[in-house]
This record gives C-alpha cells, structure tokens and sequence, in this order.
C-alpha cells in the first residue's frame, strides 16, 4: 500500500534541512524501486524548501513508521508537523515528469 508522508519543517529550519539533506536523499534512495513521487514542498514563489511529501509503497503503516522514525531529516528534529495516510493512486500521472 502507498503512504504518504507530508511533512512540515519547523520554522527557521533550513540550516538544518541544508546540513542534512544529503544523507536524506541518500535514505530516499534506498527506497526508489518502491517510490511514487517524492520532493520538496516549497513557499508559493519557489524559493524556500518547507517541508516534504513523498509517497512509497510499504506493506502497512507500521513498516511506513518505522522507515520515518529512522528518516534523517526526521532523526534532526527538522519536522514541525508529521501526516501519514495510506493513498490509492487511481489517476495516470501527466504533470511534473519528464517524458
């Protein structure tokens, strides 16, 4: 089952976000062959990383908790507010990937 994860950076966090995001994407990695989509949420012009919403397929909320409670970014204390929710993905993709 796909869980997404949105996540909301504390304020006044980027300094964390930047140190850190390389072993965060290096963990991401890990998980390609099960990922959906994943990626910074941004301020509305772009500019600043606020948080993250990443979907991958786990085989139930538990195993998708564990993986976040062993996240780096969560492991920093980046994150201000933490959603996950199982998701059903019924619509093609079209917008945000190359062709």
């Amino acid at each position: 089952m796909i869980f997404v994860f949105h996540l909301t950076d504390k304020p006044d966090s980027a300094h964390i976000r930047n140190s850190v995001r390389p072993e965060h994407k290096a963990y991401l990695g890990q998980q390609a062959e099960r990922m959906a989509f994943a990626g910074p949420l941004t301020s509305d012009d772009g500019t600043a990383m606020i948080g993250s919403l990443l979907a991958i397929d786990f085989p139930d909320r538990a195993a998708a908790q564990s993986w976040l409670a062993n996240e780096p970014f969560t492991k920093a204390g980046l994150y201000a507010e933490v959603k996950i929710h199982a998701f059903n993905n019924l619509w093609p993709q079209k917008v945000g990937f190359p062709a």
